[in-house]
């Protein structure tokens, strides 16, 4: 590990547990603060995290928003219920073209929301604690130098303490050690729990799907250097499991990001254009089934240049 991760892992890493919340209090002011959550059929687990934040939080974040991504189910009305402002994610910007994934909720919730803090939560946490909120708004609050800041976390996996966290242990972490060793003092550098100030997020580019957060973390280092992000430990963080499926296609995604921004910045030099199809094989009968999957990524532009639609 670099020495500069090193003095970064020792004085931007801090615990939720040292940012209470009388001392947010007191540090906010005038500063607002925003909460979303994108959401795609979470009806079990939404309006818990919604209802803990508006108990626990009140003085603290100034609005809870919602991105419905396409839910088959009530997860809105059960958010609408809890206390959420919710928007639909295609009806947002309509005159674009819908994309797909979480990072399009992610982007557009930026369009519809107004806090000069964005804290972005997950919708499936089973085991939500105000903490998360608080712990990640404590270096912004803080340290006005401080732009953006990672959740880390223990990674439960059925049952067991750990194990969770395989495609950040897999691909993630050895990419970033291999191309920016500079993020590799973060924890859990896809984690799905991060907060940033506004003036950043709107200036840096989105990508729609799953690698939405590599993106960020990239481009964010990129934009404002290692010192402007910390990572705060929420202590454990538990959701449904994804199948090994699910994951790889997750995987596949995440790859095309770290391509993309390998691009970008000149750090190779393309000799193709990387397939976006992945086949995945299952058992069926004495052969094996062939299923092949589209795991292309799109990218949105910094919303600041969306300036004439925004909120």
């Amino acid at each position: 590990m670099l020495p500069e991760v090193e003095a970064w892992l020792r004085g931007r890493t801090s615990s939720a547990d040292d940012w209470p919340l009388h001392a947010l209090l007191e540090r906010k002011g005038a500063t607002t603060v925003s909460v979303v959550l994108p959401a795609r059929d979470e009806r079990a687990t939404i309006g818990t995290i919604i209802r803990v934040i508006r108990r626990e939080l009140d003085g603290l974040v100034d609005e809870v928003v919602v991105i419905d991504s396409r839910s088959s189910d009530d997860t809105a009305a059960v958010a609408v219920r809890a206390g959420a402002a919710v928007h639909a994610q295609d009806e947002i910007l309509p005159e674009l073209k819908p994309l797909d994934g979480k990072g399009e909720a992610l982007w557009k919730s930026l369009a519809v929301t107004s806090g000069e803090l964005v804290v972005f939560v997950d919708s499936d946490l089973r085991d939500f604690r105000a903490s998360m909120v608080t712990g990640l708004l404590g270096p912004l609050l803080d340290d006005p130098s401080v732009v953006y800041v990672k959740g880390c976390y223990d990674r439960p996996l059925l049952g067991a303490p750990t194990g969770g966290g395989r495609v950040t242990e897999l691909v993630a972490r050895p990419l970033i050690n291999l191309h920016w060793p500079q993020l590799a003092g973060f924890v859990q550098p896809l984690a799905g729990e991060y907060a940033g100030r506004r003036s950043a997020l709107e200036r840096v580019p989105f990508i729609t799907g799953y690698g939405v957060e590599i993106g960020l973390l990239i481009d964010l280092l990129e934009m404002a250097g290692l010192d402007a992000l910390a990572q705060v430990d929420l202590g454990s963080r538990e959701h449904s499991p994804q199948s090994t499926e699910a994951l790889g296609a997750m995987a596949g995604q995440i790859m095309l990001a770290v391509w993309s921004r390998l691009e970008r910045q000149g750090k190779m030099i393309p000799l193709h254009e990387p397939s976006a199809r992945l086949s995945q094989f299952s058992r069926a009968g004495s052969g094996h089934k062939v299923t092949t999957r589209d795991v292309s990524i799109a990218e949105r532009p910094p919303m600041i240049t969306m300036a004439g639609n925004l909120r």
